[in-house]
């Protein structure tokens, strides 16, 4: 079985990171598919580390009893298989180019039939047309250089607007949010950071040319829908329950139904990047960003890094992303939170962002409606109507729960 490379470089963990998403279980023959399981197992388990054949074997015995001959037989022949890894992505290229055609001449005969939709089709031509493109794009690695054509870098990194924020403080210190641009909120627990996401979200969701996957791993995601169709149309929950199918309709009008909320605790960093293959998203935003699954670490500052190392990336190949995480115990009770309050990181999360934005609150009477917004760090081109003494601004905002927004004071 030629398969039998693609299970010996899966035991390697970099390897199993970068090839196991291009692999379908149905790509391999029947009687390997209880050995990928074996390892889909191990690297999703407690224990991330590569590992040989013969751990590979004493995983799969532990669990399974059938045909055991047969599988020493199996094991013994991964143990010779000294296929290239470059050679084993090609085979994994034609399985998956094979599978997409099968897919596709059933769903195509299903189509002229009136079974299924044509946009099915389109999206398997447009997976199968990618699929192609994989060594294409390795020739052409000397063109990727930057243009160094003033007119053009100009219009690519601030003439065209991107996304615009609700609060037009964040215009005039950050600017618009285009691809590339990888930043972070933070904030002490029970100060508005998913409303802070509501009511900005919702505004961006106006202009945006395309879906905006927020991935939803804290608050319950159907109450956080709910805060999302308050802040869209700037309403209390009476006044949103009182004519249901009116406001369902007007938030559609508002938003142009491009808010997809996925809502699991338990997101992969492959399922992630899955659905942003597909979705082709304008804007992705994590909640909570630090419990994103798939990356492992013997100090949890280094595991964290490697999250937004990853969601810097995802920035680059698709659109913004913003993420939210916590504060620390020293940000408690603070107006002007700093990068120093970031919870869980001494260098490796700043390090990665383009923009830092603390959120402060101060447990005083009299003060349970404002926030403090402090731009730690900034390093985005901004907007022609960009202030640059805001660039690290402090400004003062109020939130209102009661309709899930944020205004400015200023």
């Amino acid at each position: 079985m030629s398969e039998l490379s693609v299970i010996r470089h899966l035991l390697n963990k970099t390897t199993y990171h970068g090839i196991r998403d291009r692999i379908d279980v149905e790509d391999l023959s029947k009687d390997l598919h209880p050995i990928l399981r074996t390892i889909d197992a191990h690297f999703l388990g407690d224990n991330h580390e590569s590992i040989t054949v013969d751990d590979l074997s004493n995983l799969y015995f532990s669990t399974n009893r059938g045909k055991i001959e047969f599988y020493q037989d199996v094991f013994e022949a991964i143990r010779k298989n000294e296929a290239s890894l470059e050679s084993t992505e090609k085979l994994i290229d034609g399985l998956q180019t094979s599978r997409l055609l099968r897919e596709l001449s059933l769903d195509a005969y299903d189509a002229a039939e009136g079974r299924k939709p044509m946009e099915g089709i389109l999206a398997k031509l447009e997976a199968l047309k990618q699929t192609g493109e994989g060594d294409a794009s390795k020739d052409s690695d000397l063109d990727d250089f930057v243009s160094d054509d003033l007119i053009e870098i100009v219009n690519a990194s601030r003439a065209v607007e991107g996304l615009r924020w609700r609060l037009n403080s964040l215009n005039q210190a950050l600017g618009s949010l285009r691809q590339g641009n990888f930043g972070f909120v933070f904030a002490r627990p029970e100060t508005g950071k998913t409303t802070f996401l509501a009511s900005e979200v919702t505004h961006m969701a106006s202009q945006a040319k395309g879906p905006i996957l927020w991935f939803n791993n804290e608050q319950v995601g159907r109450e956080v829908m709910l805060r999302c169709y308050q802040a869209a149309l700037g309403i209390d929950m009476v006044t949103l329950l009182r004519d249901m199918p009116g406001n369902h309709r007007r938030y559609h009008e508002v938003t142009h139904g491009n808010i997809k909320l996925k809502d699991s605790a338990s997101i992969h960093w492959r399922q992630v990047e899955k659905i942003c293959s597909i979705q082709k998203p304008s804007l992705v935003v994590f909640d909570q960003i630090d419990k994103i699954k798939g990356f492992d670490s013997d100090r949890e500052d280094l595991r964290l890094g490697a999250i937004y190392i990853w969601a810097r990336e995802l920035a680059k190949t698709y659109c913004p992303v913003v993420g939210v995480c916590q504060s620390d115990g020293s940000g408690e009770g603070q107006k002007w939170l700093t990068m120093g309050n970031v919870a869980n990181a001494k260098t490796s999360k700043q390090a990665e962002a383009d923009w830092i934005l603390g959120i402060g609150k101060v447990n005083e009477p009299g003060y349970d409606n404002l926030r403090f917004m402090h731009l730690s760090k900034n390093k985005l081109v901004g907007d022609p109507d960009g202030k640059p003494e805001m660039r690290h601004g402090r400004f003062e905002t109020l939130i209102d729960p009661t309709i899930a927004r944020y205004q400015d004071l200023m």
